[in-house]
């Protein structure tokens, strides 16, 4: 994020710091010598996070263990960053679970928490974090949605609704804050990604997921969320095939439904014959997170 000459290292928070997208961030915002806050629900995986985004040059890194539906919790790292470090420049947030399975196999409580985390997590992390930039007349929030948030799979059904609900809060949001033109919000899609989400989320169907290709790396996906602070957008895609996704779903409907099923049996599940699992969905699995998944990715 530019900033006037002498203006100091910029202030920044991360949701789902721990792993994944979110992990790569703040190792990236670390690297630009910004003060960076990470937020995830567990400690262990946060302060090895915390070392990674130290060696990488951050001016400062605090840690702070909070569930993003938690909003008292929220509530308090926002005041307590604002409290050490004066303002708050920047959040990106990238907090997510995720769950497979038909929506009539995955459990009730699955289902609403994965939803929960991408809708009203959001709704927490916006609700305590835009009054802090309308005090100060410009502050970025960028939130990583995703490709599923212009789609529709089978078997996805929970994460699905929850980035469908996720973009129309964000969309939302983005008209909420006209009335101060120093605050930005954008909306980051990436498409598949080397990340543990797949590996860590629950299943009913069978096996774990998968990233489907072409997979990008996190830290191309979090590249693409910085350029955002650079030179806010309204949307931007982190997925060489987005677009083409997105025009398929919208313009052949029959062509998608007919082909989407078969594909994504064939591409976005692991084959690894896994039962009923919640995965990481109602806590944190520290042995899971890290900042890569096991695939290929450019």
């Amino acid at each position: 994020m530019p900033l006037p000459e002498g203006s100091g290292p910029i202030t920044a928070l991360v949701t789902g710091a721990s792993s994944g997208i979110g992990r790569a961030t703040a190792v990236q915002l670390g690297e630009r010598g910004a003060r960076v806050v990470l937020v995830a629900r567990g400690r262990e995986s946060l302060e090895e996070a915390a070392t990674e985004v130290r060696a990488a040059g951050a001016a400062d890194v605090v840690v702070c263990p909070a569930d993003v539906l938690d909003d008292d919790g929220i509530a308090a790292v926002v005041r307590s960053t604002v409290e050490r470090f004066g303002r708050l420049d920047t959040v990106v947030h990238a907090a997510q679970v995720m769950a497979y399975g038909k929506v009539e196999d995955v459990p009730k409580d699955v289902y609403e928490r994965v939803v929960d985390t991408a809708v009203h997590g959001t709704a927490n992390v916006a609700r305590h974090v835009l009054p802090v930039f309308r005090r100060q007349g410009a502050g970025h929030l960028a939130i990583v949605n995703s490709l599923l948030g212009n789609v529709a799979t089978p078997l996805m059904g929970s994460y699905v609704a929850a980035k469908w609900g996720q973009l129309g809060l964000a969309r939302t949001l983005q008209l909420e804050v006209r009335d101060v033109p120093g605050i930005s919000v954008s909306i980051v899609q990436p498409g598949g990604v080397d990340t543990p989400i797949y590996m860590q989320g629950a299943s009913w169907a069978g096996s774990t997921g998968r990233p489907p290709p072409p997979v990008y790396s996190p830290q191309r996906v979090a590249r693409r969320v910085l350029s955002t602070l650079d030179t806010p957008v309204r949307v931007v895609q982190a997925g060489i095939f987005n677009p083409v996704i997105t025009a398929g779903f919208r313009l052949l409907p029959g062509v998608y439904d007919l082909l989407v099923g078969p594909l994504l049996q064939r591409l976005a599940l692991a084959d690894d014959q896994v039962g009923p699992t919640e995965g990481n969905v109602f806590e944190s699995r520290p042995a899971g997170n890290a900042t890569e998944g096991r695939w290929r990715s450019i």
